[in-house]
Order: C-alpha cells, then structure tokens, then sequence
C-alpha cells in the first residue's frame, strides 16, 4: 500500500469548508449563469452570515450590491473562492486566489483530467502546483461544491434544498459524485438532519479521504456516511476510518463500481474470487467501516447510526398492527441473521392482556388495528417489549401515512428513549412524504427505514460494529512459530518455478503448522506402484509440473486406486495426458500419496491485492469454489477467533456442522489452520501473488490439506 501524503489536518482545511468570508467569481446579471446562482445560494436570505463578495471585471454593481473586478481588489481576503468561469480562465484567477492568500478555491469548470487528455490532465497539475506553492486548498475542478448546514453555506451553483440548522445527530455525507450527492442530500424535504455535503470532483487535492477524516473531528455530525466509486490511495482512507473510530462516529460507506478486474489475470481459484470489491470489503471489514450494497441504503443506514446506542441484546422485536407486515419483517429477519426470539413470560402476560384473541402475542407481535383505538394499550406493548431484556431493538412498520398513526413514532422514541434502545419504523406506505415522515426523522430514538430489507440489515450491522468494537481491544497473538518466516522464505526462493509444485507448496505451508499429506514423488509406473504399497492403499496420483496449476481440469490426477494394477495403469494414463497439454509442460514425475477419507472439502487462499496488501479467502473447496462464489475474505493477518467468524459467513456453513450425518468438524481447529495460512501469507507478501489450499478435507479431528499452490510474485 502506498501513501502517496498524509491526510489534511482539520485546520488546513478550516478555510474552505468553514470559511468566515467568502468571493464568487464569475456572478453576472444574467440570473441562470454558475456564477450568479452560487451567489444566490451563499448569500440569500438566512444563509451564511459573513460577507460574500461578487466578483467580476466587466460589472461596479448587480443589482444594489458592489462587483470588484478581481481577487485582488477586495476588501479583505476571503476565506474561500468560488470560482465559477469558463476553464480557459480559471488558472489565472488560481494564480491571484494564491497570490492574494486565499485559504482554498472551489472549481466547477470541467474539461481535465476526467477527459484523459494529456493536455487538460497537465493543466489541472497546473492548477494544484500553483495552489501547493501558496498552502492554498483545491476542491475539484469539475466539482458541484458542498454545504455545510451549520454554517448555512449551499455551495454550489446547483438548485439545494436547505431546512435551516441541523439537529443535534446530524450526519454528515460525502459523495464522489457531484450529482449522486446532491440527489442523497435532497433527503433533507422529508426530515434527514444533515451537517454537511460534501463532494470533490476530480479530487486533485482535496478528496474524499480528507473529507472523511475532516467530518471526524467536526462536532456538528454524530455519522458519516460516504459514497464513492474508488482511490488510487486507499490506505488514506483506511487512515480517515481510524479518525473516525477514534471520535466514535459510524462511517457508513456504498463504494460504486464492482466488477472484479483483479480477478482477470489470476492464476488460483483464489484470484478468481478474491477481486477489487472483495479487497475494499476486507480492508473495510477491518478498519470497522459499515458498508452497505445499495446506495439506497446509505443514508437510512447512518441516520440509524447516528441515533442508535450500542446493542443491549442482540434480539428484536417486531410489533405491527399488521399481520402481513409480521410475517414480511419475519422473512427479512432470517434473511439478515437477525434473532426475533419468543418474549419472556412476564413480557407475554402483557401482550396477552392487551392484544384481542384474533391478534398474534408473541415475536412477531400482530397487535391488530384494536390497540390504535386505545393510545394507551399500545404504549404499553411497546413498553413491554422494550422491558424485555432479549430485545435491543423494536421495529415497527408505519403501514399507512394519515394523522392518527403519527402517535405511535412517539410512544415508540418515548420508551426507546426509557429504556435506553433504539426503535426503528420501517415505511411500507407508498405516501413517501406523507404524516409521520418527518416527525420520525426528527424523533431522535426512531430511525427511519424506507425498507423492511434495509432496516434488518441495519440492525445486523449494528450488531457485527459492536462486535468489532470490544474485539479491536485484543491483541492477538501469533499461532505459527517464529522461524517459519525465515524457513519458509528460503524454500520460495530455492525454486526455479514460477508457480512452486504441489510437493514445494505443502514443504512450505508445513513449516507454518499447516497438516499436510504425505506423499512420495515417483519416475515410472513401477516405481508409483512401490510408492503405493509404501504408502498404504488406496492412493491418489498426480503428475507434478509447475505448468499445471490445475490438475483436474487437466485429467492429471487419479483417485482411490487399491491395487499396484491400478495404479500402473493410472500413472500411464495421467502422462499421457499431461503430455497432451499445451504448451508442453514441465514435468519431474507422478506424486504418489495415500487417499485421504472423504469430508468436507474447505478451500483457504490468499492472494496479494497491489492496494490493500495480503488478503485470506475461505470457501468451500474442490472444483466449485468458482462455481459458487462462497467466500469470505478478509486481510491478513486473521487470528483463530476471526476465522471462525468467516467461517460462519459461508452460505455452506452447515457442511461443516455435521450436515445429513456426516461428522460435524472440529471448528477450533479449522480456524487455527486458517489463521497459519493467513500468517504465511503476511509473512511472504513480498514473494507470493497468490495461494490456494484446495482442499483442505475435514471430518471431526482430522483436517488435512491435499493439494496446495504457490504462485510467486512476478518481478515489476
């Protein structure tokens, strides 16, 4: 990972984004132009209160109000510019901006490096040479500005929604994209409290990493929640996380753009499966990060962020006056991981008591359309249900927008509020604006859902946060011996191949603890057969050739063969095929080795992301690790404890819990060799590109790799 400059401290960019004065460049008198709109937008009624001023050669006044003709004609020096021209003049308002001290420039102008025009991309370096030689900031070019609420500051020469100061737990959002983020912010017209808006454009200075880490120490947003489509730095951002977790605010973030390029050139099932996205998820994963898969989900996810204390239980209740919306929010539950286990007897003997024989006590709680006749009765389930110490969370979906069912958000925020929780209701009716909206927005112990999905895939990340939070307290130790790395190096570098043979890779990954098959290598059919007998029948075979990652695509292997018959004949018929191989493939003979009994076949692999450094993948193994796609992944280093968590991950979890009477594995231990293999990675970063164990086979006690490969790493 590379760090190109360290992230810009709050006060360098306290100028730009909490300015005292500020200029626009470029307002004229027709009322449509950039120029004149930002303007608009920063100095109209009850929007920022210190002076802005108009500038522009060619007006004395617009409207009752001066235009200088330059930077350098003003009154004072501004905090912040806006500067809204035509790119051919651009750099020489940067150039006075910078002469004249300016704090940081804002740029519309589009047209530089985002057209990949050698020309546009050496004039926008320009631009940032000019703005570092004077300490002065860049936001942008091709950037539609940001806001920052508390402040009153829209700006951007854009039509911006804005609802007066934000609330205490406002959050703050960062977008990459200009459009994208002024759509999200539009979320203020139903009740979102915001702090700010912010976006980059180009980002040739000042980008979302920055932002991130800015929003961190700003006490006027409680969450973050960022949206962006990729960095060529992304360390920077991992640091901007740490900010984050160091001031205990949630950074909730959609990354655009999830094709797998990195899985293009990949030697191993591993790089197969282990892409760009996989990488971001695993450096998120481990830096705390709360990623959401639908940009949908951003803005919900954080609000609920904002608002929610950390889980008392990881339980949820769900209560309705509906019972399709019960079972609906029930589905979703399961889907998420999300327990909705039964109330306790005290709770029950509540629900009993209030809810008509036709309604449903219990979790899901059908409390019928009754209980909104009676106010009361409904503050009392939600009380209970809020008492019963299983429960860290109510979910209550809002099925119809009218009036009388703006009560219930809040009886809801009063017992969350009692009992120290979080109440979420979920928006099923299509009244999107409509009573209740706002009122739900604002009630600080009610977070709002636009979907019943969103909401329990909230409330499962919440969960996961509050694991990682007490886990990121433990050091974890190292599992495989110390002198493994030395060792381990040494064999990499002794072999000619660029891929290291199945014999070489299992050498390597024993020196790490990893259990690995015994096997013999073997020159003729004679030999193989003698190799059998000492091995112990049934044997495996397979032709060893560091030209062959794959030996089953490529019929090279034969499997439980039980008599030196067999095995001759399998080793004549796996040369013949390796030889049928093209290009012509190195060959130095047929691995002999004892069959392992069948289990359950777990693939663990690593590869080494250019960005993100040393990554572990586990899924099921074999041949349908592609297929399936099961995987977790995560950055190397894990410890057994982290293994085991991936573990529960994979869709196929129950084949290794003793599904349909096979022998339920040995988790403990499973994980112990996930977390060597992660170590091996770690430690040989700098050799290897990519690493399969496939497959590791696994019954009870007894796990045992079979087959291992080693892709070195290519020389730059």
């Amino acid at each position: 990972m590379t760090n190109s400059r360290p992230l810009y401290r709050p006060d360098e960019l306290a100028r730009v984004f909490s300015p005292r004065c500020i200029a626009v460049v470029g307002v004229s008198t027709n009322p449509n132009s950039f120029g004149s709109i930002t303007y608009a937008n920063v100095a109209g009624p009850g929007r920022f209160a210190g002076p802005v001023y108009m500038v522009n050669a060619k007006y004395d006044r617009i409207g009752d109000k001066p235009c200088y003709p330059s930077i350098a004609a003003l009154p004072e020096t501004p905090d912040c510019v806006f500067i809204a021209v035509p790119r051919d003049a651009v750099e020489a308002i940067v150039q006075e901006c910078a002469g004249r001290g300016v704090g940081g420039v804002v740029l519309f102008s589009s047209g530089y490096a985002e057209t990949g025009m050698a020309e546009r991309v050496a004039s926008q370096q320009r631009l940032l040479d000019i703005a570092r030689a004077a300490g002065m900031r860049v936001l942008g070019p091709n950037c539609v500005g940001f806001m920052n609420y508390g402040l009153g500051l829209v700006g951007t020469f854009g039509s911006a929604s804005f609802k007066g100061a934000p609330r205490a737990g406002a959050i703050g959002l960062v977008s990459q994209s200009g459009a994208v983020g002024a759509a999200l912010a539009q979320a203020l017209e139903h009740g979102l409290s915001l702090s700010h808006m912010l976006t980059c454009g180009n980002a040739s200075d000042i980008d979302v990493a920055d932002q991130v880490a800015y929003l961190a120490t700003d006490p006027g947003c409680k969450a973050i929640a960022c949206l962006f489509e990729g960095m060529a730095d992304p360390e920077r951002f991992l640091q901007a996380a740490a900010l984050c977790h160091e001031a205990g605010k949630p950074l909730v973030v959609h990354k655009l753009g999830t094709s797998e390029r990195g899985a293009q050139a990949a030697v191993s099932h591993t790089g197969s499966v282990a892409g760009s996205q996989a990488a971001y998820r695993a450096a998120f994963e481990r830096a705390g990060v709360i990623m959401v898969d639908e940009v949908e989900a951003l803005l919900d996810t954080c609000s609920f962020f904002a608002k929610a204390p950390q889980p008392k239980a990881r339980g949820v209740a769900v209560a309705a006056v509906s019972g399709g919306a019960c079972i609906m929010l029930a589905d979703r539950a399961e889907e998420s991981g999300i327990e909705l286990p039964h109330p306790e007897p005290e709770t029950m003997a509540v629900l009993e008591r209030l809810i008509p024989e036709y309604g449903a006590p219990g979790n899901p709680c059908d409390m019928t359309a009754q209980v909104l006749s009676t106010p009361q009765h409904l503050n009392e389930c939600f009380e209970a249900l809020m008492a019963d110490p299983q429960y860290g969370a109510l979910v209550v979906p809002h099925t119809y927008a009218y009036a009388p069912a703006t009560a219930r958000i809040e009886i809801m925020g009063r017992a969350a509020a009692h009992h120290g929780k979080i109440a979420c209701a979920v928006w099923l009716t299509q009244h999107l604006e409509g009573p209740g909206a706002i009122e739900t927005e604002q009630n600080e112990n009610v977070a709002l859902f636009r979907s019943m999905k969103h909401c329990m895939a909230a409330l499962a990340q919440w969960h996961r946060h509050a694991d990682w939070l007490r886990e990121s307290q433990h050091v974890h130790g190292r599992v495989s011996a110390a002198q493994a790395r030395d060792k381990a190096a040494a064999l990499i570098d002794a072999s000619p191949n660029a891929t290291l043979t199945e014999r070489e890779g299992k050498e390597v990954l024993a020196l790490y603890g990893v259990p690995v098959v015994r096997d013999m290598l073997t020159q003729s059919a004679d030999e193989a057969a003698a190799a059998a007998v000492s091995c112990g029948m049934p044997v495996v075979l397979k032709v060893e050739s560091p030209d062959i990652p794959h030996k089953t695509e490529a019929g090279v292997i034969r499997l439980n063969l039980r008599s030196e018959a067999e095995v001759r004949s399998a080793c004549e018929q796996v040369m013949r095929n390796a030889r049928a191989v093209t290009p012509a493939p190195r060959i130095t003979g047929v691995l002999v080795q004892r069959m392992v009994p069948q289990g359950t076949e777990i693939m663990v692999g690593a590869r080494v992301d250019p960005q993100f450094g040393p990554m572990i993948v586990v899924g099921l193994g074999g041949v349908f690790v592609e297929l399936l796609k099961d995987t977790s992944v995560r950055l190397a280093p894990v410890d057994a404890r982290e293994a085991r968590r991936m573990l529960s991950e994979l869709k196929a979890q129950r084949a290794l819990q003793g599904f349909r009477g096979s022998e339920p594995v040995n988790l403990d231990k499973l994980a112990e060799i996930i977390a060597r293999v992660s170590e091996f990675a770690a430690d040989q970063r700098g050799r290897i590109s990519e690493l399969d164990v496939n497959p590791l086979i696994c019954a009870g006690e007894r796990i045992i790799a079979v087959d291992a490969l080693i892709a070195k790493r290519k020389d730059d």
